[in-house]
């Protein structure tokens, strides 16, 4: 049954993802240095001093890990790389004159290397003084910090600045109260977003193709069997991690990454190839990074652990493996491992509880929601609380999207879902649902649709694509 409790004219308005980015709560005796660095390089590098605080918690939540590098050869709070493709730790010693070996380990360094590489950022885009007075025109400067292989890996490393930025920070004695920027987007207003691929081996993970240099071609699991799931951790940042996998100099991948703050699934490699994560046991296996550093606990997020969960789960139904922790393991109990990860922090009894199938499922799927005739061609997760679908009727003509919820499962809770075929007015149905918003349904012969819909405070909107 679906019980409305509240009807609104249009989608629920919601930007971006609302998830808390506060770490530990700051105490009395929590380290000012840090905040004082930010303070002094934002000033001698005129840049936005909660923008460049946003950056580095996206980037490491303002642990410099007493400069133990990152996977892609990160370093410190600010995260500067020294790798045989990005050299912002060299770039950063250049510009501040300080010798790349306390760039590396001192935070107050590292913290003046960063501004002083996303001040160079903004002076190769042309941002004059009053510009560069203006967090939201820092856009680009902040997705050409992190130096990724394309647009939309570009695009999503500065969305997640700015979600940070409009959430507020307190961690590691650095507080920054929210405050939300409606970004200037340049020239990547118009980027491509990345997009499930057509047959993804998980409905609803996005796709991103990790470098062919950095994975080998199977036939799994006719040529090896699939037995195993492989638990890591990234040592880096969500979009960081996609970037490197990206990399042909990496020699490393995973078939999945896990982001923190709200359980967004990357695919990078399709489960029948062999990712290189797990030393002899690539064969045997599929692996899952999750965002975040093994030291620090406050990345391992109760939607990471459930979206992953629920990865693992579907990737141990489709191959039989059972679901214990024999076959589910960290990468630290790989034979000849010599890593760490998960790491002490990883909670293994909430993430097995939830792999096993603890809590309510939704009874409604999108087929029964849209009805007889329509099957499923398109979805996407949001975040953890459920997942919007595009189907379609070969026997009517008609499109039909349906949410459906994953939380607050018979509790009415906001919801939406929404249809646009291009050249007429967009239809939607949203408001407070207990199990699943639509349908909306419409035709749209020879036309493209945009399709979209949101679960709590996550939300999708496609572009127009489907055309026929």
């Amino acid at each position: 049954m679906k019980l409305r409790t509240l009807a609104l004219a249009g989608l629920i308005a919601v930007s971006g993802q609302q998830t808390a980015y506060a770490a530990t709560p700051s105490t009395a005796t929590a380290p000012a240095p840090l905040a004082e660095a930010f303070t002094k390089a934002a000033t001698t590098y005129d840049v936005p001093h909660d923008l460049l605080v946003a950056l580095g918690y996206a980037e490491t939540h303002l642990d410099g890990h007493r400069g133990e590098p990152s996977a892609s050869g990160g370093h410190g709070v600010m995260h500067l790389v020294s790798n045989p493709r990005t050299r912002t730790l060299e770039e950063a010693a250049k510009l501040t004159s300080r010798p790349a070996s306390q760039l590396r380990t001192d935070d107050t360094a590292n913290v003046l290397g960063g501004a002083a590489v996303l001040r160079a950022r903004a002076d190769s885009l042309g941002l004059d003084a009053t510009a560069r007075k203006d967090a939201a025109k820092w856009y680009e400067a902040v997705a050409a910090y992190g130096d990724a292989l394309d647009e939309s890996t570009a695009k999503l490393y500065a969305d997640a600045v700015y979600e940070v930025l409009a959430s507020g920070v307190d961690a590691a004695g650095v507080q920054t109260a929210p405050r939300a920027v409606e970004p200037d987007l340049g020239r990547y207003a118009d980027a491509e977003p990345r997009t499930l691929a057509a047959a993804t081996d998980y409905p609803g993970a996005l796709w991103k193709a990790a470098s062919p240099a950095n994975y080998a071609v199977s036939n799994r699991p006719a040529g090896d069997r699939i037995d195993r799931i492989v638990i890591h951790v990234t040592q880096g940042s969500y979009a960081g991690t996609i970037s490197w996998f990206q990399n042909p100099s990496a020699k490393v991948s995973a078939h999945y990454v896990v982001r923190s703050s709200d359980g967004q699934i990357t695919q990078m490699v399709r489960e029948k190839n062999r990712a290189w994560h797990a030393g002899s046991w690539n064969r045997r296996s599929v692996g899952i990074e999750h965002e975040g550093y093994v030291s620090n606990a406050s990345w391992f997020t109760d939607q990471m652990y459930r979206a992953s969960a629920a990865l693992t789960r579907n990737i141990a139904d489709r191959y039989g493996i059972p679901k214990d922790r024999t076959h589910i393991v960290a990468h630290s109990g790989v034979p000849g491992s010599d890593h760490t990860d998960p790491g002490p922090h990883w909670n293994w009894t909430k993430y097995m509880g939830y792999v096993t199938g603890g809590g309510t499922t939704n009874p409604h799927t999108p087929e029964k929601v849209c009805g007889a005739g329509y099957q499923v061609v398109d979805s996407q997760a949001l975040g953890t609380a459920g997942t919007v679908y595009l189907l379609y009727s070969s026997a009517s003509g008609n499109n039909c999207v349906a949410t459906i919820k994953k939380t607050s499962l018979g509790r009415a809770s906001a919801a939406g879902a929404f249809l646009e075929v291009r050249g007429s007015a967009r239809k939607s149905d949203s408001g407070s649902f207990d199990y699943y918003a639509g349908p909306v349904i419409a035709r749209a012969p020879g036309k493209c649709v945009k399709w979209g819909g949101s679960a709590g405070s996550a939300t999708y909107t496609s572009p127009f694509e489907h055309c026929g």
